[in-house]
C-alpha cells in the first residue's frame, strides 16, 4: 500500500490561508495553491514554495484533495461550480475539505451536489486565529458523512492543528464554529456593557475587571481580551470585526434553521451586524466595545500608571 502523501490544492491565502499552507509545505506536502487576487498569490507562492495556478479548475486538476479557505459559504459555492471552478478540475473519487466559516444548511446542500459528481466534502472550519495558524495549533471542527474521507483528511488537518474534533456530520463543523464565536461575541458585548455601567456609576474599569476575573464573571475574553486589548486601547486581537458578525449571523441563521426563537443570539447578531455596518474602515472585532463606549457616552480608560 502506497505511503506518498496525496497532492493538494489551497484555494483562498489570505491571512489564514497562507500560514496554513505554509504549514502543509514544511509538513512534506506538495502543495498548488490559488488565490482571485494574483499578485497576492504570486507573492506567497515565492515566500511558502508552492505552484501558482492559473484558475481553480487548475489548482484541483493538479490536486488529489482541496482545501478552500474563503470568506463564506457563496463565494465557497461560486469557488466550486463557478467559472474555472473547483469541480471543473476535479475527478470523481476527490476530496474537497473546506475550511472556512459558512452556514450548516448550505454545506450539507453542497455535499449533496458534489457527491453527484462522485467528489466527497468535509467542513473543517477553525479556531485560533492568525496566531494558531501560524504556530500550526489551530482547533479543527471536522464535519462529514464520509469515514474514509475523514481518515484520509486527518493527516494533513493534523499538520494545520493540534486539536481537532470529529464534530459530526457534515455541516457539525460550520454550526460548531458558529455557535463557538457567538459565544465568544456574546461575552465581549457583555463584559463591555458590564464594565461601561460601573464605570458609569464611578467605578475603575481596571480595578471592576479585576474583581471579575477573580469572580464567577471571569471568562477567557475577561482575562486575556481585555487587559490585553480593550483597556489599554489596542483593539487589534487579529480577527476582523466584519468577520465576527458573519459567525454571529451564521449561528442566528442556525437557530432559525433549527426552529428556535432564540432572543439572545438574535439581538448578539442584531449590535454586531449594526456595527459592521457603521464602523469605518475594517476594524478588529475588538473595536467594537467603542461602538458601545460611544452608545453609553462613556470611555473604559485605560489603567492608572
Amino acid at each position: 500500500m502506497s505511503t506518498a502523501k496525496p497532492r493538494l490544492g489551497f484555494v483562498g491565502l489570505g491571512n489564514m490561508g497562507a500560514p496554513m499552507t505554509n504549514n502543509l509545505v514544511k509538513g512534506g506536502y506538495g502543495v498548488t495553491g490559488f488565490d482571485v487576487d494574483r499578485p497576492r498569490l504570486l507573492q506567497r507562492a515565492q515566500e511558502i514554495g508552492f505552484h501558482a495556478a492559473d484558475s481553480a479548475a487548475d489548482c484541483a486538476r493538479r490536486a488529489d484533495i482541496v482545501i478552500t479557505m474563503l470568506p463564506n459559504g457563496h463565494i465557497v459555492r461560486d469557488a466550486v461550480f463557478g467559472a474555472a471552478g473547483i469541480a471543473e478540475g476535479l475527478p470523481k473519487g476527490s476530496l474537497i475539505i473546506d475550511m472556512s466559516s459558512a452556514g450548516a444548511t448550505g454545506t450539507a446542500a453542497l455535499g449533496k451536489e458534489l457527491a453527484t459528481k462522485g467528489i466527497a466534502l468535509l467542513d473543517a472550519p477553525v479556531s485560533g486565529g492568525v496566531t494558531g495558524a501560524e504556530a500550526g495549533t489551530l482547533a479543527i471542527m471536522v464535519g462529514g458523512n464520509d469515514e474514509a474521507a475523514i481518515e484520509r483528511a486527518w493527516p494533513l488537518l493534523e499538520t494545520m492543528g493540534k486539536k481537532l474534533f470529529r464534530a459530526g456530520p457534515l455541516g457539525a463543523g460550520h454550526a460548531a464554529k458558529s455557535i463557538n464565536n457567538y459565544l465568544g461575541a456574546t461575552n465581549l458585548i457583555a463584559i463591555a456593557e458590564g464594565l461601561i455601567a460601573g464605570t458609569k456609576f464611578g467605578l475603575d474599569p481596571a480595578n471592576l475587571l479585576a474583581i471579575i476575573n477573580a469572580s464567577t464573571g471571569a471568562s477567557g475574553t475577561s482575562q486575556g481580551l481585555f487587559p490585553g486589548q480593550v483597556l489599554n486601547r489596542k483593539f487589534g486581537a487579529g480577527f476582523a470585526l466584519a468577520l465576527m458578525a458573519k459567525d454571529v449571523g451564521l449561528a442566528a441563521e442556525l437557530a432559525k434553521d433549527v426552529g428556535m426563537n432564540a432572543e439572545v443570539i438574535a439581538h448578539t447578531a442584531q449590535v454586531w451586524a449594526r456595527a459592521r455596518d457603521t464602523m469605518p474602515g475594517n476594524p478588529d472585532f475588538t473595536a467594537i466595545v467603542q461602538m458601545l463606549e460611544t452608545d453609553f457616552g462613556t470611555e473604559l480608560a485605560p489603567p492608572k500608571a
